[in-house]
């Protein structure tokens, strides 16, 4: 497969051009033009890029890209490295950001809410424009159960904060640091609100407006995005897509 044809192909399934993003979504770095093989990770490191060497990927897939808005990097230390590894091994990066969250086929969010069992699944919290996360229904689920399947299906060392009800009839989910986003969740009166950090402040927050916050971790709660995407490709165009978690405690 051509490069071109699968950035035109993934550019166009994600709709990219919908996300007012804080990162170029798509090609971030150009390699060889021709695809053949694809390793896939959640974010840009020097480990990813040294094992898709490795396995003879001439194509890395990941959530975090190399290229943000907010940083400045410099051609030194670990960003050189990073940057040398696919140059000299013409290695193309693709990186969707918040098309990765928000999508509700092949969304972090949409993926998580779909292994917890929710129903009645919408979009929740716009972001310049567009939802980048889920919100949905639970039918007076056990508040421990909820969190023992979070511990089982993302992350055995998710934080809970129990605040919430008992029983629990709602939640809302983004992946990643959305902790803030607690404030839409309980403007909306949801039960619980599900993220991947925590900052220090959240902790009285969720305690003085009763609701369950639950931290799963930020790399944690964002594998499932894509895996799905790398193993659609598979499917549809018949390229060889291998999935690497790259291991990150946050």
């Amino acid at each position: 497969m051509l490069r071109t044809d699968l950035e035109k192909y993934l550019n166009n399934l994600l709709e990219i051009d919908k996300y007012h993003d804080m990162c170029p979504n798509g090609l971030q770095v150009e390699g060889r033009a021709e695809i053949k093989k694809i390793v896939t990770g959640v974010s840009a490191c020097v480990e990813l890029f040294e094992e898709a060497v490795k396995r003879g990927a001439d194509t890395v897939l990941t959530h975090h890209g190399l290229i943000w808005n907010f940083e400045k990097p410099l051609y030194k230390g670990g960003y050189k490295k990073r940057v040398k590894l696919l140059l000299e091994n013409e290695i193309n990066l693709f990186g969707y950001h918040l098309p990765l969250d928000g999508d509700p086929q092949f969304g972090n969010n949409a993926l998580i809410a779909k292994l917890l069992g929710i129903k009645d699944v919408s979009p929740f919290d716009e972001y310049k424009g567009a939802y980048i996360g889920c919100s949905g229904k639970l039918e007076n689920q056990s508040a421990t159960v909820l969190f023992d399947l979070v511990k089982k299906e993302i992350n055995p060392d998710t934080l809970f904060l129990p605040f919430g009800p008992d029983k629990i009839n709602s939640i809302g989910i983004i992946s990643g640091g959305a902790q803030k986003e607690i404030k839409e969740a309980v403007l909306q009166g949801l039960d619980v609100f599900l993220t991947g950090e925590a900052s220090e402040h959240i902790y009285h927050y969720a305690k003085e407006e009763g609701i369950h916050f639950i931290a799963a971790g930020h790399h944690a709660t964002e594998v499932f995005g894509v895996q799905a995407l790398g193993g659609h490709i598979a499917e549809k165009f018949g390229i060889e897509v291998e999935f690497i978690n790259i291991h990150n405690p946050v």
